[in-house]
C-alpha cells in the first residue's frame, strides 16, 4: 500500500469514527424526549391499577380488598385518571374514598396507609379509617359511594365522575 493509500485509509477512518459520538448523543437525546413525551402524555398511563364500568359500575371482589390496606384504583374519564381508595376499616365497614380531599387535591398528592390511618401526603393531617365515608370536607379523604353485593364492592360510574374535578390538570 503506497503512502497516499494509506493517509487516505486513515483519514477514512477518523471519518467514520467521528460520527459515533454524535449518533449515540443523537440516540440518547431521541429516547429521552420519547421517555418524557411517554410519561407525560394524556393517553391513559395511570399510577395505580385502572378499573372498567361495566352495566354503570366498578365491580371489585370483596376478597381483594378485604385485609384492612388501603388499595387504590384509577378510573380512566378521558385524559383524566380518577384515583380512589378501598378499605376495610377495623370495625368491619367496607370505605372508599377519592384520593384526593377538598383542600389539599390541587397538589395531587393523594393518601398513604400507616396503620389504622389514611395520612394525607401534602399536608400530613391523619384520618382513621373509620371515619372515612362518615366525616366530610376539609382535609379529610373526599368520600366515594359505594354498596355491597354478591361478594363485590360495586361503584357507580355517575359517583366516580363526582370526583374528576380533584384530578382534572389545570
Amino acid at each position: 500500500m503506497s503512502d497516499r493509500e494509506t493517509k487516505r485509509a486513515q483519514f477514512d477512518g477518523a471519518k467514520k469514527k467521528s460520527w459515533l459520538p454524535l449518533l449515540a448523543i443523537g440516540v440518547f437525546l431521541l429516547a429521552g424526549v420519547a421517555l418524557l413525551a411517554w410519561k407525560f402524555s394524556a393517553s391513559g398511563a395511570t399510577k395505580y391499577p385502572a378499573v372498567a364500568v361495566v352495566a354503570g359500575e366498578v365491580a371489585i371482589p370483596l376478597k381483594q380488598v378485604d385485609d384492612g390496606q388501603a388499595h387504590f384504583f384509577s378510573y380512566q374519564n378521558g385524559a383524566t385518571s380518577i384515583d380512589f381508595f378501598v378499605l376495610k376499616s377495623q370495625d368491619g365497614v367496607m370505605r372508599a374514598a377519592f384520593d384526593a380531599c377538598d383542600v389539599c387535591y390541587r397538589d395531587k398528592q393523594g393518601y398513604r396507609q400507616e396503620g389504622e390511618e389514611m395520612v394525607c401526603v401534602n399536608c400530613g393531617q391523619r384520618f382513621h379509617s373509620n371515619l372515612i365515608n362518615e366525616v366530610k370536607g376539609g382535609c379529610n379523604p373526599a368520600p366515594l359511594e359505594r354498596r355491597e353485593s354478591d361478594g363485590r364492592l360495586l361503584i357507580r360510574e355517575a359517583d366516580l365522575l363526582q370526583g374528576n374535578r380533584y384530578f382534572e390538570r389545570i
